[in-house]
């Protein structure tokens, strides 16, 4: 099984999807159609979601054997520390070594319900992210990722602290670290030179999420945890009412945030596809990153 590490080594940069497991019969044809629709483009590597606590473990872990199994894709499989004891984690990621998938991302996890809420761990499970990552490592050939916060975790005190973090995830036997959703390029840049300026030489790699209604506008503003700059409100809030002119405006801004992103030399963008494949693909085309014989 190829690593997301050994993808991301190519002559330039390349671009990789991200699904949430499917909770009925519907949503996995949605899911598998976006999935064949994307799979002939020939991303470097495809993650699926893990909800809080294990809510969607099994469909998780379902669906990232079928993609190891019956496409071509590289598939990544996210695991949280939420509501897990050691023994089921380690459970967890035999399960993903028996299906053949070889890459993980290790999050802590957010408290269920709440976000914001107290971390409580499991009785014998884990606090930290770095220790999830310790104990995939210790069970296996795996490449791990891990997540970073462009504008900082809400509960870390200020940027150097989370940034220290990070690092110690990373130090901690991480290959790489996705960020979460940001607004500016300068958002992600002034991440990475954080991380670099440590003397940390793992990839950081951008997420980015296709703005193609009002409703993934306000999604991206509560996952990236900061307010949006009035810029971009200013040139997509005026188009709520013209569905067709907010696509094309949206799709606009994240293209030249890709372009930006791509002329600073990232190996990778990283797209949240809500499962639907037709922005991905419109943008990754817009941005030359479909090979030739797509």
């Amino acid at each position: 099984m190829t690593s997301v590490v050994e993808r991301l080594q190519g002559d330039g940069p390349v671009f990789s999807i991200e699904f949430f497991p499917p909770r009925d019969a519907a949503d996995e044809a949605v899911l598998w159609k976006s999935i064949r629709e994307l799979e002939p483009l020939d991303p470097a590597y495809m993650s699926i979601t893990y909800g809080a606590g294990g809510s969607s473990r099994d469909g998780t872990i379902r669906s990232i054997a079928r993609v190891a199994t019956e496409t071509t894709l590289v598939p990544m499989a996210h695991l949280t520390a939420v509501n897990h004891s050691v023994a089921e984690l380690r459970n967890v990621i035999g399960w993903y070594a028996a299906v053949g998938v070889r890459n993980i991302l290790a999050l802590r996890g957010d408290p269920p319900g709440d976000v914001y809420g107290d971390w409580v761990p499991h009785p014998q499970g884990l606090n930290y992210a770095e220790e999830l990552v310790e104990l995939v490592r210790s069970l296996g050939d795996f490449c791990v990722g891990v997540s970073a916060f462009p504008y900082g975790h809400p509960r870390s005190a200020n940027l150097e602290a989370d940034t220290e973090y990070l690092v110690r995830k990373l130090r901690a036997g991480a290959d790489f670290a996705i960020a979460q959703l940001f607004f500016e390029p300068e958002d992600f840049l002034r991440l990475r030179d954080r991380v670099a300026a440590t003397g940390c030489e793992a990839l950081v790699i951008p997420g980015i999420m296709p703005l193609t209604t009002p409703r993934t506008l306000h999604t991206s503003i509560k996952l990236s945890g900061a307010p949006a700059p009035r810029r971009l409100l200013d040139r997509l809030e005026p188009l709520a009412g013209d569905p067709k002119a907010f696509r094309a405006a949206g799709i606009d801004a994240v293209t030249e945030l890709g372009e930006r992103l791509i002329a600073e030399g990232v190996p990778d963008l990283h797209f949240y596809t809500f499962n639907r494949s037709k922005a991905t693909r419109e943008v990754v085309s817009r941005l030359g990153l479909v090979p030739a014989r797509a």
